[in-house]
């Protein structure tokens, strides 16, 4: 009987220990040994009360029993497994609005050993690369996905043993199996019957000759030189939303002249002063956006943006820029750039170009943003239309400095001089404003003063 009741016990079914006709407390006593026992496989036991009609079961609450291994199970870890030798792997919460992402590559392989929060793999979303950590200290022992497949928060993609031998691990899924050896001839098969076999596995298709074309017609690549790679999730999501502008927006772009001998001047005088005091480099990037920043302070239209019917005009002033990555583009926003001075711009803009290289870039550094800047000068652009940023009004774009004749007090002298471009929607700028607006940063680069000044 104290069998049944233990098989019973341990399967859940409690209504049936319940209706035991047990004889006195030295059955009880035995039902509390068994119960205990078996507290590591009787979850449902923990529920039924200690007293039945007419009949003493235990002399304490259930509760008491389990009290000890509830506590246990409400500190593991949840991607431990079973035998507790095992820790699953799990992609992480990527974002709010970022329901999958694709694995990009394993950073480890099986049989590799791992710390505790050593990235082993690298998740690509539409904006962010993400690593996934090991939860704990260990040897990889099997690989659950394969690199270039769609994964979601919670998606198990790795084991890893507390105490397997790195040399004693078992083959990824993801590897390819070896192709099983081809059987070998019985040594009683004769050989003559053996070379017709061999004769027809050698002999394939004849190929046909290449058709000869005629000498006007284009020599096209062979195909066997393409390459076929899959788009990025980054350049996938780049795409969609530079289409989705230039169907949404009427851009139209406005251009301009800038010398830029002072900005220079100031930069050379400076330099190594502001290195010393500050810490970075003074760049002629902060030099721009203090002047965008001016000049979106006297036209605030630029500043603002269409929502439906309405139009939303912002009291702060969050300036994006533009950096170019092998993964694709991304736009970190520099917040309350209208607060800032040159040093704390510079110091933002160096700690997002190192973290855009990394690809440690968060989505909440690239979200928002009223106004672009992008710097085509730098790979030796000298003049682009460059495309709005959804959802901003316009985009600044910055071209290669280069030393044209200019004419100055009336005689021609070789400037420095940058074409700068403003592309804007049509919709809720107007061309007087999109014009005052570049002449303004005009006026305040060639001459940084004003910014002193305010004039």
């Amino acid at each position: 009987m104290f069998g049944v009741a233990r098989r019973r016990v341990a399967s859940g079914g409690t209504s049936s220990l319940l209706k035991l006709r047990s004889g006195p407390a030295r059955v009880s006593s035995v039902l509390e040994k068994e119960i205990a026992l078996s507290s590591g496989s009787c979850g449902n036991v923990r529920n039924f009360s200690h007293i039945t009609p007419g009949r003493l079961i235990n002399s304490k609450p259930t509760r008491d029993v389990f009290h000890q291994e509830v506590s246990i199970q409400t500190w593991r870890r949840s991607f431990s497994s079973d035998n507790g030798d095992t820790v699953d792997v799990v992609v992480p919460p990527l974002a709010e609005s970022i329901e999958d992402g694709t694995l990009a590559k394993f950073l480890k392989r099986p049989g590799d050993r791992v710390a505790a929060d050593e990235p082993i793999a690298q998740i690509e979303t539409d904006k962010v690369t993400i690593d996934v950590s090991s939860p704990e200290s260990g040897v990889i022992l099997k690989l659950l996905a394969n690199e270039g497949d769609t994964v979601e928060p919670g998606h198990k993609i790795a084991i890893i043993s507390r105490s397997a031998d790195a040399t004693h691990v078992a083959p990824s899924e993801s590897a390819p199996e070896k192709p099983a050896p081809k059987p070998t001839p019985k040594a009683s098969e004769p050989e003559e019957k053996k070379a017709p076999k061999v004769e027809t596995a050698t002999k394939e298709k004849p190929k046909a000759p290449a058709p000869q074309s005629s000498p006007s017609e284009p020599q096209l690549p062979p195909k066997e030189r393409e390459r076929r790679v899959p788009m990025t999730r980054i350049r996938k999501r780049v795409a969609t939303r530079l289409k989705d502008s230039q169907n949404t927006y009427a851009m139209l772009t406005t251009f301009n002249e800038v010398d830029m001998s002072n900005l220079m001047k100031l930069r050379a005088d400076y330099k190594d002063a502001f290195v010393e005091k500050h810490g970075v480099k003074l760049g002629l990037m902060s030099g721009f956006i203090k002047a965008a920043v001016n000049a979106l302070q006297h036209q605030p239209i630029i500043n603002a943006v269409i929502d439906g019917d309405d139009i939303i005009y912002r009291d702060y002033i969050d300036i994006s820029i533009a950096v170019g990555t092998p993964k694709g583009l991304v736009v970190p926003v520099i917040r309350n750039a209208d607060t800032m001075n040159f040093a704390d711009i510079e110091k933002q803009i160096n700690t997002f170009a190192k973290k855009a290289n990394a690809g440690t870039l968060s989505i909440d550094e690239m979200a928002g943003g009223t106004l672009t800047i992008s710097n085509g000068g730098v790979y030796g652009s000298l003049l682009s239309t460059p495309i709005i940023n959804p959802p901003q009004s316009a985009i600044l774009g910055m071209h290669s400095i280069v030393s044209r004749p200019s004419v100055v007090g009336g005689v021609v002298v070789p400037r420095p001089l940058m074409y700068i471009a403003l592309t804007y929607d049509h919709r809720i700028i107007d061309g007087r404003e999109a014009v005052f607006f570049l002449r303004r940063i005009k006026d305040t680069v060639e001459d940084p003063r004003r910014l002193l000044l305010d004039i």
